[in-house]
């Protein structure tokens, strides 16, 4: 399919101000709603915990919240939504990496927070049954509820929530082995990812648990969910773009950004397994051409084109990457990427430079 690249150029032009004009506001609002309900919180460490993922990984709901845009308007609904579901992952890697546990069951357990918020049934679970904390004032119950308000109320939600489900479950159980203690993640992810990666061949299981690790195919699902012409091929279409490639593709640059960060800290990082630059550079390019490829049999495949180049102006608009072999590897990816992507690297590098991101 070809494209006027003058119609490209207008579309991320308009969609970009839209999104920074209209939804960052809205992001801003449902997030110190969060925060006043983060406050709240009995157990002292829960409560910090929460308002420290809101406040370091605003970002997050900040470039999740790009799919309220996919039909062109504003949806405040979908927002709601986005947030509250990136706040629950947010807040449970805190929980995760930040209180010096390292119980698989405990982390596991808090995860089924994430299915529970996308099964529009009546379920609640005892998230903090084996975590050492758990007075949040109802917190995580709360922001599970939200999420189920908003799915519950969609037209064709049956047709996305095995997928949907699918890829909660792989979030989950992906998190709840990443951080258990260093002498025992790594055997763990690799016996983990091998009930799987028969279906992904050429994957490494880094690769894998990055796939699994985002959250951007959960969004746009559930986006699609209130067209009441969505039809299984379309889903599946969606599946075969997003997953492992868009997903992967975005957390392999979030890992990409934060290498030296975390080899200080001692946190696993995927990006780290690759032997060398040439690798890592020749890895993200695959990433991103399978990406680019694969979202255009899509419907809609403008706006996916965008956020896959939203996401290389997002993270290598990072100053982490203006240094050492991050910045060779990002200028030769941006050279390799479409010119476009140019654009809106400049236009993210000014955001920064305002606090707007």
């Amino acid at each position: 399919m070809k494209y006027n690249p003058l119609y490209k150029s207008l579309y991320q032009t308009r969609i970009i101000y839209k999104f920074v004009k209209d939804v960052f506001p809205l992001v801003d609002q449902e997030l110190n709603i969060w925060k006043k309900a983060a406050s709240d919180g009995i157990d002292t460490v829960l409560s910090q915990q929460a308002l420290a993922s809101i406040e370091k990984k605003a970002f997050h709901a900040q470039g999740g919240a790009i799919y309220s845009l996919y039909t062109k308007q504003v949806n405040p609904s979908l927002i709601k939504f986005i947030v509250a579901l990136q706040t629950i992952s947010d807040y449970l890697d805190n929980l995760c990496d930040r209180v010096g546990l390292e119980d698989h069951t405990a982390f596991l357990q808090l995860h089924r927070a994430i299915t529970d918020a996308l099964d529009p049934s009546d379920t609640f679970s005892d998230y903090y049954a084996n975590y050492p904390y758990r007075n949040d004032g109802g917190y995580l119950h709360q922001l599970v509820a939200s999420c189920k308000s908003y799915i519950i109320h969609l037209p064709k939600y049956s047709l996305v929530q095995q997928e949907v489900m699918s890829l909660g479950k792989l979030y989950g159980e992906m998190q709840s082995y990443k951080h258990i203690s260093s002498m025992r993640r790594e055997n763990a992810l690799n016996a983990w990812a091998q009930h799987y990666l028969s279906s992904f061949p050429g994957l490494s299981t880094w690769e894998f648990s990055a796939a699994a690790g985002s959250t951007l195919g959960i969004f746009l699902l559930c986006a699609l969910a209130s067209d009441e012409n969505l039809t299984k091929l379309e889903v599946q279409a969606v599946m075969d773009a997003y997953f492992p490639w868009v997903c992967g593709l975005h957390i392999l640059l979030d890992y990409f950004i934060d290498q030296r960060e975390d080899l200080s800290t001692g946190d696993l990082n995927f990006v780290s397994y690759y032997q060398d630059i040439d690798i890592k550079k020749e890895r993200l390019q695959w990433f991103l051409q399978q990406s680019l490829d694969k979202v255009l049999s899509l419907k809609n495949p403008t706006f996916h084109l965008t956020v896959i180049e939203g996401l290389l102006a997002m993270y290598f608009s990072d100053p982490k990457t203006f240094h050492g072999e991050e910045a060779l590897i990002h200028r030769e990816i941006l050279k390799y990427a479409p010119y476009s992507t140019s654009i809106l690297y400049n236009i993210c590098k000014q955001l920064r430079n305002k606090n707007i991101i």
